[in-house]
């Protein structure tokens, strides 16, 4: 992984999910962040926003955020009418 790269949601928890299974087989998670190309600080941020999550429900959650904020931004503007 390249540095400053943005991983989409179903990437992050792919990586989650080697990471789990490289720490299951003993390896250190300093060693299995390593390994597949990050780092502890990143994991343990992925861990809490995205933990637990299947594939298709992680890029519905980034889904939903992106929404949020759309309309967020809308009503902000007063484009949003109740």
């Amino acid at each position: 992984m390249a540095k400053g790269q943005r991983l989409k949601p179903e990437q992050i928890v792919t990586l989650l999910r080697q990471i789990d299974v490289l720490t299951s087989n003993g390896k250190t998670l300093a060693q299995a962040c390593k390994e597949v190309g990050t780092v502890e600080q990143s994991y343990y941020r992925w861990r809490k926003m995205y933990g637990g999550m299947k594939v298709d429900q992680a890029k519905k959650y980034k889904d939903l955020e992106q929404e949020n904020t759309r309309l967020k931004t809308r009503s902000n503007r007063g484009l949003v009418t109740s």
